[in-house]
């Protein structure tokens, strides 16, 4: 069958492709990526056939990918941070089956570091209870069901993970996250932009309402930021990075015995 491949790149850089994700790209003739992925892994794709294109063209390079597939050539459609977190995993799998191509093509999908993920390794230890993503991009979900998320994670005590916070032409779903966020001032926040893009990556952690105070004309928030928000039990460590205690220490002392 000819073949298909939906490759996570992580979140930007080289640091986070795993030795799958390589090995999928050596054996691809074709690489079909947004124009910005390309470029950040071009010493990868130099020998490759490489084809690219900006926002909003999802559906064309995915119907390219597929095109090129079923033509012979072993192909890579590849996707930031991991293919099934808001990634092109979902719009392949939709094409295919909308046009019955199961018996022609293997798809392939290669899982990859998240930026939430990614992130968290970063500032300690937030994402160890239950927790949401949350992209707050309006363009394919509407905004009454983005908010009816952020309200019932943030009343349920979960950690969230936010994606796609702010762009300069879409605000008001950040608006609307500060509003509830601001319910929860003690909150503690990891700010994280540009993970895994070197001199570009910022983290910053702090209090929700010193995050709230900033308002949606932060300068520190754009669409390569992922906002962590911890739990009612999040705090922050000696070292000052972020810990969402698992419980362990509620349960069994410093030698592993239960506590009485």
């Amino acid at each position: 069958m000819n073949r298909l491949y939906v490759i996570s790149t992580g979140p930007g850089g080289y640091d986070y492709l795993t030795s799958e994700a390589l090995r999928a790209l050596r054996e691809c003739e074709v690489v079909v990526s947004y124009r910005r992925y390309a470029k950040d892994l071009k010493e990868l794709l130099k020998d490759k056939e490489v084809y690219t294109s900006g926002m909003t063209k999802e559906i064309q390079r995915c119907k390219d990918a597929i095109d090129f597939a079923r033509s012979g050539k072993t192909t890579a459609i590849i996707s930031n941070g991991d293919v099934n977190v808001f990634g092109m995993a979902t719009l392949i799998v939709e094409l295919i089956d909308e046009m019955d191509l199961w018996d022609e093509l293997e798809v392939i999908s290669i899982p990859g570091v998240t930026a939430a993920f990614a992130a968290a390794s970063k500032c300690g230890a937030p994402l160890s209870q239950d927790f949401a993503i949350i992209s707050l991009s309006d363009k394919l979900t509407e905004f009454e069901v983005i908010e009816k998320r952020v309200k019932n994670s943030l009343e349920a005590d979960m950690v969230i993970a936010i994606y796609n916070p702010l762009s300069k032409k879409r605000i008001e779903p950040y608006k609307m996250f500060l509003r509830y966020l601001s319910l929860y001032p003690k909150r503690a926040v990891l700010v994280a932009s540009h993970i895994g893009r070197g001199e570009k990556e910022q983290i910053q952690v702090l209090k929700a309402k010193e995050l709230v105070k900033r308002g949606y004309e932060n300068e520190d928030i754009s669409m390569s930021t992922l906002i962590i928000v911890g739990n009612s039990t999040t705090r922050f460590t000696k070292n000052r990075k972020l810990l969402t205690p698992r419980g362990y220490l509620k349960k069994y002392d410093l030698n592993g015995e239960i506590r009485a």
